[in-house]
């Protein structure tokens, strides 16, 4: 099985007419996605590659019965389209853009959850399923293997990097998750490990966190009270001096809070096996799921 998306789901871009938004519409299609349609305000009657562009989001799941919505809008701009999709009724919205002001996305997050929408992001590389051949983001495809691990992450390169390690172990994924690296961002690591739990599936978990924040302790609290399948997580930043930013926005230790070496204690408190190398987690998550 799978979270979040699977081979049923009906998905349309926000900015499909913009060269990332046509580009990565494409390639999740040529996967296996159900792209049903596009938005871009004003193109109306236009198709890319086939795909009808819809002035409105309204208009896109009233025509294609969409459910799912990926966003690529420049940031200045995205909050819009985030409401946007919330009032139209999509249940999955994954934003792809990077660097939206956080009260913008906290204003948004908050309309959002109050109407029962999942948001995937801000700055995500989105969600894909390879046991239903449904992808919904910008990640290779083709590293993915189908399987029965699941992998959420806050970071998309290192996402990319632990699941070709599981691949080239033979660990195939159920579904992979990237919160996203933006300071303010919608589902978040417990989020994600409630919904693998309830997955009769999904046996065990990757979490791949970094420095900042305290996501990655709230989700070892979690974890250690209720979550009952095997995890194995890194910790990204380990030798990042305090007070320097290392690569996404929330990634920044201040205050004595949000070290990597807090993270680790946290989750190893929990029962977690936490590797110090992205490049063993794929040996030994096939050595716990022996």
């Amino acid at each position: 099985m799978s979270i979040l998306v699977n081979r049923d789901s009906r998905v349309i871009c926000q900015g499909i007419t913009g060269r990332n938004g046509k580009f990565h519409s494409l390639a999740c299609r040529d996967y296996g996605t159900n792209i049903v349609g596009g938005v871009t305000p004003g193109k109306q009657g236009e198709k890319v590659d086939g795909i009808p562009v819809f002035h409105t989001v309204w208009k896109a799941v009233k025509e294609t019965g969409a459910n799912v919505s990926i966003i690529f809008i420049p940031a200045a701009f995205a909050k819009d389209p985030i409401l946007e999709a919330v009032d139209a009724g999509i249940e999955l919205i994954v934003c792809v853009t990077e660097g939206i002001p956080p009260l913008d996305t906290a204003s948004a997050l908050r309309t959002a959850r109050f109407q029962g929408r999942k948001v995937v992001g801000p700055n995500t590389p989105g969600v894909i399923s390879p046991p239903e051949k449904c992808k919904v983001g910008i990640m290779p495809g083709y590293i993915h293997m189908p399987g029965s691990v699941g992998v959420i992450s806050r970071s998309g390169t290192l996402t990319y990097e632990v699941v070709d390690q599981l691949t080239k172990n033979g660990v195939g994924q159920s579904t992979c998750l990237g919160l996203g690296g933006d300071p303010v961002v919608g589902l978040s690591f417990i989020d994600a490990l409630r919904l693998f739990k309830d997955d009769p599936e999904t046996e065990a978990v990757v979490l791949i966190g970094e420095i900042g924040g305290s996501a990655e302790e709230q989700a070892a609290a979690y974890i250690k009270e209720e979550f009952n399948k095997p995890v194995v997580a890194y910790i990204a930043g380990r030798l990042a001096p305090p007070g320097k930013r290392m690569g996404h926005a929330g990634a920044i230790v201040s205050g004595g809070s949000g070290t990597a070496q807090s993270k680790i204690e946290a989750l190893r408190a929990a029962g977690v096996t936490v590797v110090e190398n992205p490049t063993r987690v794929g040996s030994t998550m096939k050595e716990i799921l022996k």
